[in-house]
């Protein structure tokens, strides 16, 4: 690898991790106070759960955004790393609407809209490198996952 590529994926991991710790950060103001009155669903992880998952999901997430990165320029890529970024602001935006505003309704449409750009994300990177799509795969399973946990938070409460 030459240097500027260690530098992008330096980069990507640094952005995935800004995310994650901004996101974090929201998520600390109520997870310990307001998320633990919710009444939630009998699918609903301990809470230790969270934190492992999301953060082999965020290095997932810069892995392959980096792969994609890497690839010759062009429009394919160029559009891939745009709805790479816009699937970072959607997921921070999640954080925000549930954890920062309590706001369950409003998370729950925004989820299905991040779940979405998940999906596109996914197959565009596939179509420009294989791993970066695949590494994508555990990412839209998750947030599949979150998005039915959500939807029962929302009923319930």
């Amino acid at each position: 690898m030459i240097r500027r590529d260690w530098f992008g994926l330096v980069g990507f991991f640094l952005l995935s991790f800004v995310v994650s710790g901004v996101g974090g950060a929201i998520t600390a103001t109520s997870v310990s106070n307001w998320y633990q009155t919710l009444e939630r669903s009998v699918l609903s992880p301990p809470d230790w759960v969270f934190g492992p998952v999301w953060t082999t999901l965020f290095i997932f997430m810069a892995v392959a955004g980096w792969r994609v990165w890497r690839q010759k320029a062009s429009q394919a890529r160029k559009q891939a790393l745009f709805v790479y970024g816009l699937q970072l602001a959607l997921n921070l935006l999640w954080s925000f609407l549930f954890f920062g505003l309590q706001q369950i309704g409003w998370s729950l449409a925004e989820i299905v809209v991040l779940l979405l750009v998940i999906l596109v994300n996914t197959v565009l990177f596939w179509r420009l490198d294989r791993l970066a799509g695949a590494l994508f795969v555990p990412y839209a399973a998750w947030v599949s996952y979150a998005t039915i946990l959500t939807g029962t938070l929302w009923l319930l409460n």
